[in-house]
């Protein structure tokens, strides 16, 4: 059977934003980075970052609202968004000390990083005191360890996460009953404690939910700021939803879905919702524009005189960088072929969430065939390990991969390039580009 023939497989052409296409138009620059760094790469595009960026906080300055955009950092380890977030005046939202070091190292004031988890360390929280960070408090006896730390430290500044009602088995947040005795706690610990305001954590990438969840936070504001805590903020997370593909190409994927699609019968779970609406800061604005009793959330945000804390990841980085694999080998395998990239699936994190990460790759051929005929090929890591694949669907490719050319894997920015990375078989991290420049003249070098 050929695969190749119309209709035979789907496709998922990745939506590829403009500086994007115009660096794979040239494939020399591509080459180039290859022949220095030698093995796969990932490319990063500070600009796309804070177009990204800058579009969140002009929805927040239309809609009169007071806040701040925090970049979720454990979207991707590079030190260039931190750069970005520093010149635009966000806020960076870290986990551990490392990445509070690494923020602050890279401009950011300690004022503008947010601290979460879902328990932090004492060096964190000492370290969070020093440098007037905001911190997320998820349990009573982090709360305890925090009032003692500050004694010495200094005081600090914190958020009491609330576990939302319609998210009752999240591991994050309080109980109300376990709230109410926080909020009685940093009454008697205002001495060391300044509480901020409240924040939630919640999954999925609905706007119900988070709006629904931030009009009760408002209400709760308004009650503590009668016990006399001149409580000021709220946070409603991330979770802010991307697209990657088209709706009509991810309809007719998730619509006819065949396991026969991929390489040894592979059955997925889920997938990432790849395409999706509404999106990034137009999602934000639809959370603003949610109604309770005849009021906006924004409305209520103005009228309370609250501010609102938002710590998009994925949505920062969506269409901000790509991965590219050089190609090993391919070998055919019955109606279709096998290609092996210089690389690890790990690098390409959904595989290792038991998922798979959609776009279609894109082959660069060193040479162009004179006459090419297309292939069907999945793709393999380097590695000796049977589940070590970057993309089990068969995927259609304009030529046979050849030694020598790249596959680009699109869009790998938000939560894919660096998540799961290790040096299994000793192999290098794949190290991060970042370009910036027009087609006319790109200029690259290696992230800090």
């Amino acid at each position: 059977m050929d695969l190749t023939a119309p209709g035979r497989l789907p496709t998922l052409p990745a939506l590829e934003p403009g500086w994007q296409r115009a660096l794979r138009a040239d494939p020399q620059s591509l080459f180039e980075i290859h022949h220095a760094v030698g093995g796969p790469f990932h490319v990063v595009n500070p600009p796309q970052f804070a177009t990204n960026l800058t579009a969140f906080q002009d929805v927040l300055a239309r809609s009169g609202v007071r806040g701040r955009v925090y970049y979720g950092k454990k979207a991707n380890k590079a030190g260039c968004w931190l750069t970005v977030a520093a010149d635009l005046d966000a806020g960076v939202d870290v986990a551990s000390e490392q990445e509070l070091v690494h923020a602050l190292a890279h401009g950011v004031r300690g004022r503008d990083i947010g601290v979460t988890g879902a328990a932090k360390t004492d060096a964190l929280l000492r370290l969070a005191a020093r440098h007037d960070c905001l911190v997320a408090i998820d349990a009573l006896d982090e709360l305890e360890r925090a009032a003692e730390i500050a004694r010495s430290a200094g005081r600090l500044r914190i958020l009491l996460r609330r576990l939302p009602p319609n998210a009752p088995h999240s591991r994050f947040g309080s109980t109300d009953t376990d709230l109410k005795h926080a909020i009685d706690r940093c009454a008697e610990l205002r001495e060391h404690l300044e509480l901020t305001g409240f924040s939630f954590h919640l999954d999925g990438y609905q706007v119900a939910p988070r709006a629904e969840a931030a009009h009760e936070l408002i209400e709760l504001c308004a009650r503590i700021r009668e016990q006399g805590l001149p409580v000021s903020a709220i946070s409603i997370g991330g979770g802010f939803a991307c697209r990657y593909v088209r709706d009509e190409d991810w309809a007719t994927f998730t619509r006819d879905h065949d396991d026969r699609w991929f390489h040894a019968g592979k059955r997925f779970e889920k997938f990432y919702p790849y395409a999706q609406q509404p999106t990034g800061a137009a999602m934000l604005e639809a959370v603003l524009n949610v109604e309770y009793q005849g009021r906006t959330l924004a409305d209520r945000l103005r009228a309370d005189d609250i501010d609102l804390f938002l710590e998009p990841g994925r949505a920062l980085l969506i269409d901000a960088g790509f991965t590219v694999f050089p190609v090993l080998g391919f070998k055919q395998n019955a109606d279709y072929g096998i290609t092996t990239a210089h690389g690890l699936s790990m690098s390409v994190s959904e595989q290792w969430k038991g998922s798979e990460f959609l776009p279609d790759p894109i082959l660069i051929p060193r040479t162009a065939d004179a006459n090419p005929r297309p292939v069907a090929s999945c793709v393999g890591g380097a590695s000796c390990m049977e589940y070590d694949v970057l993309t089990w669907r068969k995927v259609v490719m304009p030529q046979r991969p050849r030694p020598g050319d790249l596959l680009l894997y699109p869009n790998t920015a938000g939560y894919q390039m660096d998540k799961n990375e290790s040096e299994f078989h000793q192999l290098p991290l794949p190290p991060k580009i970042v370009v910036t420049g027009t087609e006319d003249r790109w200029q690259w070098r290696l992230d800090r």
